[in-house]
């Protein structure tokens, strides 16, 4: 038998550790002596902790080993439990490897200019329902006009707007157009209700995108759409997809445009 201390050099597992193993029903000493509560542990179970330490090197939780012990003797338990873990680590790495080329990118930025006049971050605008308006319009200046009838068709309905409500204007042109715009305008919204003769409520998936957020008038869009472009390029992010504007504080909140924020997207597709 062997007393805590040898046990713990011998499987290069702290004391500390080997305590809240213990606690977990992992690695239980095989005597512990009632007088002075002493733990002794057998030499066989040095096989044990080097199997415990081997998968917690893997990154597996204390939970998640205790059920990797009990299928160690069946071999196709076993092998589906590390695939799982090689596809969580893997899928880990290549955030990881995202994000490297994120802060790469942006300390390049920062090398040739005096300020990064643009951020732009990847994230994901999550699955909601929406009450959404697409139509034609004369051209982007008109776009209240969708809101406004958006509004007027609801009204009797008296929606409920999620928290966030993600008010968002999409734009379905595949190219820029000086006239005749299509476009989509969407609130989020709690609740069941009706399709009225425009509007239409429905799900909408979690989507990825590069965002960038910005303070001030809709001059910017043009500056904010170079500097997203430049960041797919720099990154070798593939943009899929019409963007859209989320309008964080607007028009309808104060008439100052210095004071407007917006989010401009761009949906994302898979890198390769």
């Amino acid at each position: 038998m062997l007393k805590i201390g040898i046990f713990s050099k011998l499987s290069r597992i702290s004391v500390r550790m080997l305590r809240y193993y213990e606690e977990a029903g992992l690695l239980i000493p095989e005597q512990v002596d009632s007088a002075t509560g002493y733990r002794y542990y057998g030499e066989g179970q040095l096989v044990e902790a080097e199997r415990i330490h081997a998968l917690r090197e893997m990154g597996f939780g204390v939970g998640a080993v205790g059920e990797i012990l009990s299928a160690y003797h069946h071999p196709a338990a076993l092998e589906q439990f590390l695939r799982i873990r090689r596809e969580e680590l893997l899928a880990e790495l290549r955030a990881a490897q995202r994000r490297l080329l994120l802060l790469e990118t942006t300390l390049e930025r920062v090398g040739k200019d005096d300020k990064m006049e643009y951020n732009v971050t990847l994230k994901e605008i999550p699955a909601r329902q929406v009450a959404s308006l697409r139509g034609i319009i004369a051209d982007y200046s008109r776009e209240g006009e969708l809101w406004t009838r958006m509004m007027e068709e609801t009204a009797p309905q008296r929606l409920q707007f999620a928290d966030p409500c993600y008010g968002l204007a999409i734009f379905h042109d595949s190219e820029y157009r000086e006239e005749q715009v299509d476009v989509e305008v969407q609130m989020a919204v709690k609740g069941s209700y009706t399709d009225t003769e425009n509007v239409r409520f429905r799900q909408v998936p979690a989507q990825r995108v590069a965002s960038v957020t910005y303070q001030g008038g809709y001059d910017q869009i043009g500056g904010v759409n170079q500097a997203v472009v430049d960041w797919a390029a720099a990154n070798n992010c593939r943009l899929d997809g019409p963007m859209f504007n989320i309008y964080h504080v607007g028009p309808v909140q104060t008439s100052d445009p210095a004071q407007w924020v917006t989010e401009v997207c761009y949906p994302v597709g898979e890198e390769g």
